[in-house]
């Protein structure tokens, strides 16, 4: 009993910490209160971060804010074409006396101390530079200079360039999967924000802009633990489970499940995708969802909050859709939401 009131007691005093991340971030990254949460979901789900956004929304700001407020360090790296998995792992140079030098990259360098990692226009970048991120997010460690390397706090954050087509390469599903969710980051609509980014000269200097963050309102040391804790402690009762499983079936199976879309046959739409890894990814999130927002037990509405970012990524439809972008895929996980009864 004295260990279920110590943890409760730990777990509202960690909620406090996380809120008060928040609102530090919104200090640099005004109009993003939604995208600020879904990231936060994420850190505490230990789960990695595609952000697409157009240039200039904010998404570097927003990813240097959330390092600095986890009191740790940042490393990013820009996606080129002509990039190897070396130039991730170590960088050569020549030495003062003309000899060639290999040092080890700012992402070894920091292993210890980066919770945020950010891969800039990941597609610009081959395959082979996917393979190796893809370890980097499943197994947080890399293998340079004859020995493993181990990244305890890291979550790794990525965005796509989604408007110029050449010289880029589409992500296989796998490295997209391992992504806990993909998050769209747009210019705010509050007026007052707008005219804030446009006109107040503290948005124009990000480093003078980072100094409103304060440094280490939650520490990133304490992540795994407060992570391990909250998916022990957060509850979902059997009505809950069934109705996640039922939103699954009206996910792979949409004509069974009584979903319909305008002008596409449902019954020949999903090829594959919204695997078991994905449903158990939902749950975590929607149980951080919960924690942030006071309870110890989940509802529908903390999975419906986070479902398209954690499952339309996940699922893969007829190529002749595929076409429409991951519009189709929103499309039909709502549609799944109006199919499935809520308990």
């Amino acid at each position: 009993m004295n260990n279920t009131l110590h943890v409760v007691e730990k777990l509202a005093e960690w909620r406090a910490r996380a809120l008060e991340f928040e609102r530090e971030i919104q200090k640099a990254v005004l109009g993003q209160a939604r995208v600020i949460r879904l990231v936060t979901i994420c850190i505490f789900a230990r789960g990695h971060v595609l952000i697409e956004g157009d240039v200039g929304v904010g998404k570097t700001t927003l990813l240097r804010s959330a390092s600095r407020a986890l009191g740790g360090d940042f490393a990013r790296v820009e996606g080129t074409v002509d990039m190897m998995p070396s130039d991730i792992l170590y960088h050569t140079f020549l030495g003062e006396d003309g000899r060639p030098r290999v040092e080890p990259s700012e992402l070894l360098r920091l292993a210890d101390t980066l919770p945020v990692f950010f891969f800039n226009e990941i597609n610009r970048a081959r395959p082979q530079v996917h393979s190796l991120l893809l370890r980097l997010m499943t197994e947080r460690s890399v293998s340079a200079f004859n020995r493993a390397h181990h990244f305890p706090f890291l979550n790794v954050f990525a965005d796509r360039n989604m408007v110029e087509r050449e010289e880029t390469f589409e992500l296989p599903a796998a490295a997209r999967d391992r992504f806990l969710m993909e998050i769209s980051m747009a210019a705010p609509d509050d007026e007052e924000a707008r005219r804030s980014l446009v006109f107040d000269p503290a948005f124009h200097d990000t480093e003078t802009l980072l100094e409103r963050v304060s440094s280490g309102s939650i520490d990133y040391r304490e992540i795994p633990t407060i992570a391990c804790v909250i998916q022990a402690h957060v509850r979902s009762s059997e009505a809950l489970e069934r109705y996640v499983l039922n939103l699954w079936r009206a996910l792979v199976q949409p004509s069974s499940a009584g979903v319909s879309l305008a002008d596409v046959h449902v019954e020949s739409l999903v090829k594959g995708g919204a695997s078991p890894r994905g449903l158990a990814a939902l749950a975590r999130a929607a149980r951080v969802g919960a924690w942030l927002d006071g309870r110890d037990f989940l509802v529908p509405e903390d999975v419906r909050e986070v479902f398209i970012e954690v499952m339309a990524h996940r699922i893969f439809v007829d190529p002749i859709h595929a076409l429409r972008g991951d519009d189709i895929v929103k499309q039909l996980c709502r549609a799944a939401f109006d199919a499935t009864p809520v308990p």
